[in-house]
């Protein structure tokens, strides 16, 4: 029978295997390996895709669940508003921030 110590190194072992070695693939194949152009167009989609997948249920839900006059959502709505009209980095934080300070308060 394995110990629960040589259990829990072989774990780590495959763990970090399973983690480094397909980061270090790409490292190591370098420009010999090239991804498919349709690919290399969808991974660019990848980190909004993540990041709208972890701030979306944050801006709809309150404890877990719908709620119509959520402030939150007032704020994304004016921030996405206000970056599409103006296009500058520093209006959305002010006034999504202003809309979700004031949707409080009242």
């Amino acid at each position: 029978m394995i110990s629960d110590k040589l259990l829990l190194w072989v774990t780590f072992v495959l763990v970090g295997a399973a983690t480094f070695l397909p980061r270090s693939s790409f490292i190591v194949a370098g420009h010999r390996l090239q991804l498919p152009p349709k690919l290399q167009q969808a991974l660019r989609y990848a980190p909004a895709a993540a990041l709208a997948a972890l701030v979306t249920p944050d801006v709809l839900t309150v404890e877990g669940s719908f709620h119509a006059l959520n402030p939150k959502f007032f704020a994304a709505v004016a921030a996405v508003g206000t970056i599409l009209f103006f296009r500058n980095p520093w209006l959305p934080f002010i006034s999504g921030m202003g809309i979700l300070a004031a949707a409080r308060w009242l």
